[in-house]
């Protein structure tokens, strides 16, 4: 049978214990590669990946003291000056195969002597001939189009790159770098309970997530990676008008849009900014009953997604994109939408994004 979205979702929890297993080896070059004056720290990517490097973005600053630029390649290659300051890239791309990504690489090599790093599952393909170091974050091949356990795995590797160069910088000690992976493989364990949760609240409220004809989550700090890739998960696959916002941003216009039949997930982590998101909650719950909550704590409510998995705010993207890749799958099942079946299948090939066709099932 071929494999679907919620086949690679079931080997997430396999595949983030495999990368925790793998660690430090599987970032040992990355951390040796970092030169101990890099500061700033440069990454380019699009699609997922961006999502991804947005979600490991906090947790990499937080641990190594470092200030992290986040770039789409493309812009970056044709217009973006390259920052004085910047002692470090990094290039992500699921496939190894992204245009644009390979490019900009390109470009930093070119213009400047900076070392690049290629983060990918595919450390043949071509974004590892841009680089000086490629890391395989992990994942193996992904054959439906739709990246789930390769969004994950891309996240963790990320987590753990920055958090192998806060120990190698005096950053953190081995006592806390071995507290960290305690949490980190605690969440992998989650996992299995994740899915299942999920499942269940999907089936709660399939009829009013399948009628909707607008999709919207907001998330603040770390989430706001997550909220984004719930956007790129329900374009590819719900194919609706869908948008994943900051807290601040939806209140300053996106907010007026909000009608009755609006659906919207709020993504809730313990942060000083989590009253805001509460307030924001409050008051959309009174133009629309289609409020959902997706929290690390606990189900307090119908609409309330409760995970009970202990993480930080920083940790907290590498579970909470979870239900919103099952939640993609199910709510296009729901819509008669047959994932299976791809569509657009020459657009890569037509508009020259990857340097070949995919390999999917």
């Amino acid at each position: 049978m071929k494999p679907t979205m919620m086949t690679y979702i079931g080997e997430e929890q396999a595949v983030t214990a495999g990368i925790l297993d793998a660690y430090p080896h599987n970032v040992r070059a990355f951390a040796e590669l970092v030169p101990a004056a890099a500061a700033e720290w440069l990454i380019l990517a699009t699609g997922s990946s961006i999502n991804a490097a947005q979600s490991a973005k906090y947790y990499i600053e937080r641990v190594t003291d470092v200030r992290i630029d986040i770039k789409e390649p493309f812009n970056f290659t044709y217009y973006d000056k390259i920052s004085p300051h910047c002692g470090l890239v990094l290039g992500i791309s699921q496939s190894g195969q992204s245009t644009s990504t390979i490019g900009a690489l390109e470009r930093i090599r070119e213009q400047t002597g900076l070392r690049a790093v290629a983060f990918t599952s595919d450390v043949t393909a071509a974004i590892s001939e841009a680089a000086d170091v490629t890391v395989d974050i992990g994942c193996g091949k992904e054959r439906v189009g739709y990246v789930t356990k390769g969004f994950t795995a891309t996240v963790l590797s990320l987590m753990l790159a920055g958090l192998r160069v806060a120990v190698a910088r005096g950053r953190l000690t081995e006592a806390e770098e071995q507290a960290h992976l305690a949490r980190f493989r605690a969440a992998s364990s989650s996992i299995p309970e994740v899915i299942a949760r999920t499942e269940a609240f999907f089936e709660r409220h399939r009829s009013e997530l399948a009628a909707a004809p607008r999709f919207t989550s907001v998330g603040y700090g770390p989430t706001v990676g997550t909220a984004k890739e719930m956007e790129t998960k329900f374009c590819e696959t719900v194919r609706l008008p869908s948008q994943g916002i900051d807290l601040e941003a939806f209140m300053h216009g996106p907010y007026l849009e909000v009608n009755p039949e609006h659906r919207i997930f709020f993504l809730e982590t313990e942060s000083p900014v989590k009253d805001r998101m509460e307030r924001l909650r409050g008051y959309e719950s009174r133009i629309t009953p289609y409020v959902y909550t997706v929290t690390l704590g606990s189900s307090d409510g119908e609409r309330v997604l409760g995970l009970d998995v202990d993480l930080d705010e920083y940790m907290a993207p590498l579970i909470l994109i979870i239900p919103f890749q099952i939640l993609a799958h199910h709510i296009a099942g729901a819509r008669g939408i047959d994932l299976t079946q791809r569509i657009y299948t020459d657009f890569g090939v037509a508009m020259q994004s990857k340097t070949q066709p995919g390999d999917y099932a």
